[in-house]
């Protein structure tokens, strides 16, 4: 139930941890965070996004959420519609609502993907971002690199809009090569702000360390809120994250290779169960999983299960099972 892998951080970055307490890295950093760090992310853009960055266009956070929840404050007025392919994480609706904006959430039944007719249909004068999350969480699903360049032939289209593209489960993939739309389509380069950090990759979720990519003006109000909120990410955490994208990436392989393993073992197994079906997720170590074939069944119990939350009720209680 919980999004985040079980592994442990790899132990080359604790020890860029500890040594930075050794260093007494303890102190204030910039609020948008380290030299060191923002180098690292723009080395990494460069090399894995081929995208062109420069350190008045990154804005590290405390966690890629936080980072998405100071663009929304920083950008949203009151009305302004912002597109959320379903499925989708949690977050994004409450955040958008949070600032006056309208989520418009928009059903993708094929392969749980965005189409290009999908979002032209969506598009208003009043829309102001689309949200893209690829790899997806819940449904796994990833986009490629074609199906990117017909969702920005759209966004050429309409000059007034936004894309926020949320990429943390960009190096957990396993049967598509991944791509982030502004390296797909460089026209759309200003219009583009990149989402990413080290919690999933580099199982760090408990480091909080997130950054954002983007117009430098927009990236300015974001540092600036941040600012004025929590101050600066943790500098330890900095420090280790910034050695977590310099260094040997080689135990991703093998990471891969055993989410893999148990993705398919769990999806054969869910599709042999009456009742429910799960799809092939192609990123991210999630299953989106269909219970409704059990609709109008009943429990040992006798209680009718109506909908997905009665079954995840009747999984906690029954089984001591826990999903979202």
């Amino acid at each position: 139930a919980a999004g985040e892998p079980d592994f442990d951080t790899p132990d080359h970055i604790k020890k860029a941890a500890i040594q930075a307490i050794s260093e007494g890295k303890t102190k204030y950093t910039a609020v948008d965070g380290t030299h060191e760090l923002k180098e690292a992310i723009i080395n990494k853009l460069r090399k894995d996004n081929n995208l062109e960055y420069t350190l008045n266009q990154i804005c590290v956070g405390t966690g890629a959420k936080q980072v998405l929840f100071n663009l929304f404050m920083a950008t949203i007025n009151s009305g302004d519609e912002v597109i959320i392919p379903a499925p989708y994480w949690v977050s994004y609706v409450d955040m958008v609502s949070l600032f006056g904006g309208l989520p418009v959430v928009v059903e993708c039944k094929q392969n749980f993907k965005l189409t290009a007719e999908l979002l032209k249909s969506r598009i208003t004068k009043k829309t102001k971002w689309l949200i893209l999350n690829s790899p997806n969480n819940p449904a796994g699903a990833v986009y490629t690199c074609d199906e990117l360049k017909d969702i920005a032939q759209i966004l050429l289209e309409y000059p007034h809009m936004n894309v926020v593209t949320d990429d943390i489960y960009e190096h957990i993939i396993y049967d598509e090569k991944f791509f982030t739309i502004a390296q797909v389509e460089p026209k759309l380069y200003d219009r583009v702000f990149v989402v990413n950090g080290v919690s999933k990759a580099y199982a760090m979720t408990g480091w909080r360390i997130g950054y954002i990519a983007g117009r430098s003006d927009v990236v300015k109000a974001i540092s600036t809120l941040q600012s004025q909120s929590t101050s600066n990410p943790n500098s330890i955490a900095q420090a280790a994250a910034a050695a977590a994208l310099n260094g040997d990436h080689s135990f991703l392989k093998e990471r891969t290779r055993i989410f893999k393993s148990r993705r398919d073992f769990m999806v054969k197994e869910l599709n042999s169960a009456p009742g429910l079906s799960a799809s092939v997720p192609q990123g991210a170590f999630y299953l989106f999983v269909s219970c409704e074939g059990l609709l109008s069944k009943s429990t040992k119990s006798g209680k009718i299960i109506n909908n997905d939350l009665d079954f995840t009720e009747y999984l906690l209680g029954d089984h001591l099972v826990a999903v979202v």
